[in-house]
């Protein structure tokens, strides 16, 4: 298999892993970001390869912050559903993602 591919295969492992994982009950916020959304959506909200950015100047300043609890309940596309968050842990990732905009909200 050539190198490409093999990174490839082994980013999608590693992602897979990362999400089956998950985080404990009693994780908020930036920790809650680090470890559940950071991977596609990088640390400081830039985005990665064929991920969106959530940070200043994305299309995510935009939503409302209902519009971006659906997109975590839901996870359209690739993105996985992030259902298994409880409210409080969804209102901490919107919480801590208009800081990561610099805080807009919506």
């Amino acid at each position: 298999m050539r190198l490409i591919q093999k990174t490839a295969v082994l980013a999608t492992i590693v992602l897979a892993a990362a999400s089956c994982s998950g985080p404990t009950p009693d994780t908020f916020g930036r920790e809650l970001y680090e470890q559940s959304c950071a991977v596609c959506h990088g640390a400081n909200g830039q985005g990665t390869p064929g991920r969106p950015a959530l940070g200043p100047d994305s299309n995510a300043v935009s939503l409302t912050d209902d519009q971006i609890r659906g997109v975590m309940a839901v996870g359209p596309g690739a993105m996985p559903s992030f259902r298994r968050l409880s409210p409080e842990q969804i209102d901490s990732l919107v919480t801590y993602l208009r800081e990561l905009q610099g805080g807009s909200d919506g």
